[in-house]
Parts: structure tokens; sequence; C-alpha cells
């Protein structure tokens, strides 16, 4: 943190920082800052990203009992989640993005209302059909929005 006394005129303030050699501590601290917000924290060339968890402490308790540590515990759980998920998830999002672009883009295009009814009712033939009639690379993007993102198993 640095504190700067700027009261006084423009010239004052000058003269103080000149004085006092102020202005070459701010310009070293204005490196450091620099410097410390390209480093990042955990592992980037492992794809690993440190992140905030905020658990109680019976959560963190548990988590210390397990193999491997904590971080192990968390990705161990994720992961069991993702698989047990069925892509619920992941067509749930699909279906949200292929929402904000027809609204933004087709919301006065013929059978709009239908073709997003039948887009969250999950029935993609009636989706594909409802469509058929707007201009092809509309229809196009949004059948290809509309597909969940296949997952690898590492990822």
């Amino acid at each position: 943190m640095v504190d700067l006394d700027l009261r006084g005129t423009a010239a004052e303030i000058v003269t103080r920082f000149t004085d006092h050699g102020e202005l070459e501590a701010l310009a070293t601290a204005r490196r450091e800052l620099a410097d410390s917000s390209t480093r990042s924290r955990g592992r980037p060339k492992l794809g690993v990203v440190a992140c905030e968890v905020m658990l109680l402490p019976r959560h963190w308790e548990w988590l210390a009992t397990q193999p491997g540590g904590a971080s192990q515990a968390l990705r161990r759980l994720v992961d069991e989640a993702r698989r047990a998920d069925g892509g619920q998830t992941d067509r749930k999002a699909a279906h949200e993005r292929t929402y904000r672009f027809l609204s933004g883009l087709a919301g006065d295009f013929p059978g709009y209302e239908e073709a997003i009814r039948v887009l969250f009712a999950g029935e993609d033939q009636a989706f594909a059909g409802r469509m058929a009639a707007w201009p092809p690379d509309v229809r196009d993007y949004a059948l290809a929005l509309a597909q969940p993102n296949p997952k690898t198993e590492g990822s």
C-alpha cells in the first residue's frame, strides 16, 4: 500500500515528492504491483488454478482425514458429482446459451416462442422443425449451440 500526501498546490506536491524520494518509492511500488499481478498461483502448466474455497470447520476436518489431502478429495468429489449428473448441467447450459442467442437475434422470427418451448422441453427434432423457415445460418448456429459440450474425463 502506498500513501500519498496530496495536500497543497501542484508545485508543492512535486517539490515534496522530489525532496523525499517519494517519486522513486511510488515508481517502485507500481512496478512491484504490476509484477505481482502477472504472477499466477497454482500450477498453470498443468492447468491447475488456485481459487478460494469457503467451508465450515467440520468440512475442513473431514477433508483433512481424506487420503491425498483436501485438494485431491475435492477434485474427486467434483468428478463424482459430474459423473452422477448424467450431463444434465451441460444440457441446461446449452439450453440457456441457445436461448440467449435466439432471444437476441431471432425473437421476431416466426415460431420463436414454440421453438424456445421445445428447446427447454429437450425435444431436439421438434426444435429443428420449428426453425425450418429461419435463415440457415441462424438455424444451424442455434442447433450447434443447443448441443451439450462434450466433456473429457480429465476436464
